[in-house]
């Protein structure tokens, strides 16, 4: 138990300790909402990594493949992997030679002011969600491993995510993201190692994997949920504020798509890694008190007490990083796309200050929705589609048609939030997110059929 508080206070340390150098380099609104768009290939592409892989795909997607095989894996890592690699063909080069600072500037310029405000209301949402299922991971490991309650381990978690925020902006994150990446990936291989001698070598290991542990469809499964269940992460996370700040933050258009391709490689590579632990670690049959607790039991389990204390404390650190992207994206979107736009007149430090306030507001609405019922998985699908429908359509369009103007747009994004939200709890739709898409999609053409050119908003 010692080892394991000494290992997570090491790590929050040296994550502090990055906030406060990164601080230093935080002057401008650029500085600490785009890391003054310094990014290299090298740290585009591991910073777009580490930006998904932290507790959905560690902890979450590790669970629900033991649960229930690679069917429950088709969001993390493979459906993830591919939307990195469509976001490198249709946003990446497009979306940073326009020099925006958020996804709602595109909104601004394509479409109008108020279109750039309707659109930061709807990826909110998303967004908290998202940061909600790290926080929840966060919590999760702390009650297995130190017996702290949850709910003192969540406030422990919205305490130190907040401040590192607050501190080093997306430069810290950044640096951090490397770094714990890097540890955490090299865990996971110790990890995947000692999983398979306990099972008996790698060929009996792979050996006690079943057939129907590799199908990647689940029994009884309609082609409508099958579907659903691919399109939500391939398409849901395409128009993600989070990756998108990366490739904002890359130092040229061409950097930023070279970094997605790069970023969906390595994702998927590397998520197979808790998905081989996940498939043989199931029959190993760790108790569990909550199925997300599955990766923390069972390291637990067969690590040493030194192994476990660095893996567990590089798991925590990560998922903090994660949170971190999170919390800036809530804060860009809100403090340059609202404050800053109602106070033009704002100074640079201004600037700063009011994104470091929305951190603060953003990771105690993320800590409001983790303190519920859902499951980490849970919470990272419905990031994926609340309200993102109508985002993808409008964005997709805009980028690639001149067609379509502002009340076409505010049209599609209004029907796609209401059919995803709607869809299915009052019509029990099947696949209420690609309808969704179906729904805006079609208004957004209608629209553009009957008003062809950019009408006033």
């Amino acid at each position: 138990m010692a080892l394991i508080w000494i290992s997570i206070i090491f790590y929050v340390a040296v994550q502090l300790a990055i906030g406060v150098w990164a601080s230093r380099r935080v002057h401008t609104e650029g500085d600490y909402l785009l890391a003054g768009r310094r990014l290299g290939l090298g740290l585009a592409s591991v910073s777009l990594f580490a930006t998904w892989f932290g507790a959905e795909t560690v902890m979450g997607s590790s669970a629900a493949v033991a649960e229930q095989g690679l069917a429950g894996g088709r969001a993390d890592p493979f459906g993830y992997a591919i939307c990195l690699f469509l976001m490198a063909i249709f946003l990446a080069y497009q979306m940073r030679r326009r020099n925006y600072v958020t996804l709602g500037d595109f909104f601004r310029e394509r479409y109008s002011p108020l279109l750039e405000r309707v659109a930061v209301l709807v990826l909110l949402p998303a967004v908290i969600i998202w940061a909600a299922a790290q926080l929840l991971a966060f919590g999760q490991i702390l009650n297995v491993l130190t017996e702290v309650p949850l709910a003192l381990s969540l406030v422990a978690a919205t305490v130190l995510v907040i401040l590192y925020t607050t501190l080093g902006g997306l430069w810290g994150d950044v640096v951090t993201d490397a770094v714990q990446g890097a540890v955490l990936v090299i865990g996971l291989v110790i990890l995947l190692g000692f999983v398979l001698a306990a099972a008996g070598g790698i060929g009996a290991g792979i050996a006690a994997i079943e057939p129907g542990q590799l199908r990647l469809v689940a029994p009884d499964e309609t082609g409508w949920a099958r579907l659903e269940l691919w399109m939500i992460p391939i398409l849901g996370s395409l128009v993600s504020q989070e990756a998108l700040s990366r490739l904002l933050a890359a130092r040229s258009p061409a950097i930023a798509r070279r970094a997605c391709f790069a970023a969906a490689g390595v994702y998927l590579a590397l998520g197979l890694i808790p998905v081989t632990i996940a498939l043989v670690g199931a029959h190993l049959a760790p108790d569990l008190a909550h199925r997300d607790q599955f990766l923390p039991v069972l390291a637990a389990n067969l690590l040493p007490p030194v192994l476990f204390a660095i893996l567990i404390g590089a798991l925590l650190s990560a998922i903090l990083s994660t949170v971190d992207s999170t919390l800036l994206t809530a804060s860009a979107l809100v403090s340059h796309n609202l404050v800053v736009r109602a106070l033009p007149r704002l100074s640079e430090k201004g600037r700063v200050r009011s994104a470091r306030i929305i951190v603060v507001l953003a990771g105690l609405a993320a800590y409001a929705i983790a303190r519920g019922d859902e499951t980490i998985l849970d919470l990272v699908v419905l990031a994926s589609s609340f309200g993102t429908a109508g985002l993808l359509v409008t964005v997709l369009f805009g980028l690639w048609t001149r067609r379509g103007g502002p009340m076409t747009a505010l049209a599609a994004l209004i029907v796609g939030f209401a059919v995803t939200l709607w869809g299915e709890a009052l019509f029990a739709l099947e696949a209420p997110f690609m309808t969704a898409i179906g729904a805006a999609a079609l208004t957004f053409l209608l629209g553009a059929f009957i008003r062809p050119r950019p009408e006033a908003a």
